[in-house]
């Protein structure tokens, strides 16, 4: 096996423990624990055999805190840190790299934390987002790609950040040509059929969202401002081929926390679930609202049209409000993390303005995916994590759902291993949505190790059919995507 390892910046980066009052925090402990060096990996041992028709990368981001910070740690908090695996021919690379955003080199160059964390105060760090949540923007939550470059994002709405593929080298903050200014929400959606990012952003203190779309040259062709009731934290959209769907789910802002400078939200169960179905280059005046029960949504599956409807699949989590079920205060404060949501469709009639809503399946399972190339247009699988019973997110398996026939097939990582999202990765010259594999990370606490697991989408019980063995741990963490080798070609001829 060779390997070249470096640290981000050339000084040991630390592996942090927070305590509040003694309480460790399980977020910076085990498979969550930060990771210390910078790896680009050849030769790896693989169980089984790799697939030669599985070619292109798939690429995971998470939170990899660079320093201790004062105060209690929130997964948000954490610096952004791509993993990926490059497949070619057989044979796979593994690489990590930080997303070097503004705050990361601003850190570096200090040699120490200059923020606190989502749960502190922030009146002291040093900026914030553009919305004026001063809180740090670290681009650790999802990675898209989009016109040759991948571009990672942050929860709470910030600054995109551009990135290659391959190298994993943080291109910078994407401006899109100087037409784009704000943030942008965590998880912009890429329709490959027409090459638009259809992309929102929201803020803690504003009651609207701008709804924008950058075009296939990379520039912004459209913008508008959907007014809402009051302040919201929407966190994903979906789109179909001429519509677009926004929330205004009743997650709320503390008025009087954010008065105080702080971030702090609740969950308002007076207030309906509501959906802005727009038309894809439409305006506000186009909007049509469709009430649905209280609830909120933190990804959607997919969403298409289907005569006067559109059709919405997404994971729907009844109650997310902190928890109090745990033995310690942090716990308790970090367990909304420990997500419980069901697949669920929605459909919104554009003629008769009525909602239907139906539970697809009961199982705990979320971090959907479909094939990227249908993304906006029916699909019948999807591919999930299966969450573990436990007191922090843990992703103990993996499921195809057939939403034709209502049945799943599912894979268990096994005692103490724990999986990544696994989106579909088509092999060459593939021709249809299960017509290809399952690429994820999967973490063994008892080896403290981590590994690339491989799977046949058309037979996800049957388990792995390859393994490929890491050295180190690829601390859990927040989303994933593939990208093709033919999307390679295009981004290394661009």
């Amino acid at each position: 096996m060779s390997r070249t390892q470096s640290s981000a910046n050339g000084e040991p980066i630390a592996v942090a423990r927070a305590a509040d009052g003694g309480d460790e925090n399980p977020y910076l402990l085990g498979v969550f624990a930060p990771v210390r060096d910078e790896l680009t990996l050849d030769d790896l041992p693989v169980i089984g055999e790799i697939p030669k028709d599985l070619n292109g990368v798939y690429l995971r981001n998470g939170p990899n805190r660079q320093f201790d910070a004062p105060g209690r740690y929130h997964m948000f908090d954490g610096d952004g840190m791509i993993h990926a695996a490059h497949f070619e021919n057989g044979k796979v690379r593994y690489r990590n790299r930080y997303v070097r955003t503004r705050a990361f080199h601003e850190e570096s160059e200090a040699g120490r934390s200059l923020w606190t964390g989502l749960m502190e105060n922030p009146k002291d760090n040093p900026w914030g987002n553009g919305h004026g949540l001063g809180i740090k923007d670290s681009a650790n939550t999802d990675v898209i790609f989009h016109r040759g470059q991948v571009l990672a994002t942050w929860y709470l709405c910030g600054t995109p950040y551009s990135v290659d593929p391959l190298s994993l080298e943080t291109i910078g903050a994407q401006d899109f040509l100087g037409t784009f200014s704000g943030d942008m929400m965590a998880h912009p959606k890429v329709d490959e059929a027409t090459g638009e990012l259809i992309w929102f952003d929201y803020g803690p203190d504003q009651d609207f969202l701008r709804y924008g779309i950058i075009g296939p040259d990379g520039r912004q062709t459209h913008l508008t401002r959907i007014d809402l009731p009051g302040p919201r934290l929407p966190h994903d959209i979906a789109i179909t081929e001429n519509y677009s769907v926004l929330m205004d789910l009743p997650l709320v802002q503390d008025h009087d926390a954010r008065r105080a400078g702080k971030y702090r939200i609740y969950y308002d169960r007076e207030l309906p679930a509501r959906f802005a179905v727009i038309p894809r280059h439409g305006n506000s005046a186009d909007v049509r609202w469709f009430d649905a029960k209280p609830c909120y949504i933190y990804h959607v599956v997919n969403s298409w049209e289907q005569g006067d409807e559109i059709v919405m699949d997404v994971c729907r989590v009844k109650n997310p409000q902190h928890q109090t079920t745990f033995a310690s205060p942090l716990s308790n404060m970090l367990a909304y993390m420990r997500l419980d949501a069901q697949l669920y469709r929605y459909r919104f009639n554009l003629r008769t303005g009525t909602t239907t809503e139906t539970e697809l399946d009961d199982a705990n399972i979320e971090f959907p995916s479909v094939d990227s190339r249908i993304m906006g247009q029916s699909h019948r699988y999807s591919y999930n994590m299966s969450l573990g019973n436990e007191p922090t997110l843990l992703f103990d398996g993996l499921v195809r759902f057939d939403s034709l026939t209502g049945t799943k097939e599912e894979h268990k990582f096994g005692a103490g291993r724990w999986g990544a999202e696994a989106p579909f990765a088509p092999r060459d010259g593939s021709t249809g949505e299960t017509d290809g594999y399952l690429v994820c990370f999967v973490n063994d606490e008892v080896e403290d190790r981590g590994e690339i697991a491989i799977f046949d989408a058309e037979a996800v019980a049957a388990g792995p059919i390859a393994r490929v063995l890491l050295p180190q741990r690829v601390p859990s963490g927040f989303h994933a995507c593939w990208v093709r080798s033919d999307q390679l070609a295009q981004s290394q001829a661009d």
